[in-house]
């Protein structure tokens, strides 16, 4: 199940002036400041999804892809749906000069566009899977899942794998009223489950709770890019998903020696603490800061208290304090089912890093959510 709920579309014509305004998750999440020291160059995200069309705010950073389902175009560019294609747009979009169409987190990394959830459509887990494989087959550095849904041997295995394969993976919590809890695969160990939050920096009343939440994003009132060179308002985790996908980008071109784990480990230590002290269901680590995770000094996993095994209440440690996010503007969050999450997995000794994140061992049974 897709984890966006669109709220509706704009006509080219009225999108293209308005629609830098209408991002209010880059003022939020203080995204210029962060595009001057990262873009996200020589980095590769690869988005299952419906597919992604060629925008003409996107075209550039799309790269040819495949279709693991039938109907599409062969290569991953042909979307009837329009998620995909937000997606796309809040990782890579680039815009047409100053303030014109709609700009990514990391404006100059690539899509790598898969087709494996059909429009209005249950997705299946193994073309998921499907979809992982390819991504690792082509060298994806990042993996962003905007859905929710049922597991198969197959899916946990391709999760598993990519994480082995240093690729950074991240899933949607999931949203309310259709989901109860974290889905799969963001309630799998090792994948960075991202919540949303609201346009004040709150919890967003469309995202889901609970343990395994690990950082949370902008999620309401989100506009992107869409299908037909228009654009697109969605609110759910969906759209939280691909801002933190789109972060992981721009951590990993700056620091491209730095290991998958790594990656997520400053993403959660440089989050800005909400809710209770430390670690909560709703939040998880804190509140995404693009600027704090591209600069604060970060222990390294295994350092001090940093170190894996620590209790799954307790926050990562930085040496630096992260700037807590400013607040303004506009926005839309999209929330998707099984078709639009996120994971993260390590491989070897980084594993537990995540795994110290979960508080159950309990795989979630299969399903389907939409």
């Amino acid at each position: 199940m897709l984890a966006t709920i669109p709220e509706h579309a704009l006509a080219k014509s009225e999108g293209e002036g308005r629609i830098r305004n209408d991002q209010w998750h880059l003022r939020f999440l203080k995204a210029s400041r962060a595009h001057s020291i990262s873009q996200g160059e020589g980095t590769i995200v690869a988005i299952p999804d419906t597919g992604i069309a060629p925008h003409p705010d996107l075209r550039k950073n799309l790269l040819s892809g495949v279709d693991i389902i039938p109907g599409g175009s062969g290569d991953g560019r042909l979307d009837r749906d329009s998620h995909g294609t937000g997606m796309a747009g809040l990782v890579a979009a680039h815009g047409r000069g100053d303030a014109i169409g709609a700009l990514g987190i990391a404006p100059r990394s690539k899509i790598l566009p898969i087709y494996d959830s059909p429009p209005d459509g249950d997705g299946d887990p193994d073309a998921l899977a499907q979809g992982i494989e390819y991504a690792i087959s082509r060298g994806a550095d990042v993996i962003s899942i905007s859905s929710v849904g049922g597991t198969t041997r197959r899916l946990a295995n391709a999760i598993g794998t990519a994480v082995a394969s240093d690729i950074v993976v991240v899933a949607a919590a999931g949203n309310r009223p259709e989901d109860s809890g974290v889905g799969y695969p963001a309630s799998e160990r090792g994948v960075i489950a991202v919540g949303g939050v609201d346009r004040q920096g709150k919890h967003a009343a469309v995202s889901v709770s609970g343990p395994e939440v690990d950082v949370v994003a902008p999620a309401v009132d989100i506009y992107s890019t869409s299908i037909d060179g228009k654009y697109r308002k969605g609110t759910g985790t969906s759209d939280a998903t691909a801002i933190v996908a789109g972060a992981a980008a721009l951590v990993r071109s700056k620091y491209p020696d730095l290991p998958a784990a790594e990656v997520a480990h400053r993403l959660t230590a440089t989050a800005v603490d909400k809710g209770p002290p430390g670690r909560d269901d709703e939040y998880g680590y804190g509140v995404l800061d693009l600027v704090a995770a591209l600069t604060a000094d970060v222990p390294p996993v295994g350092f001090g208290s940093a170190t894996a095994g620590a209790p799954a209440g307790s926050r990562p440690v930085t040496t630096a304090v992260a700037e807590p996010a400013g607040d303004d503007g506009d926005g839309g969050a999209t929330a998707r089912g099984w078709a639009t999450l996120g994971v993260i997995v390590a491989a070897g000794g980084a594993w537990a890093l995540v795994a110290r994140r979960r508080r159950h061992g309990d795989d979630p049974p299969p399903r389907i959510s939409r």
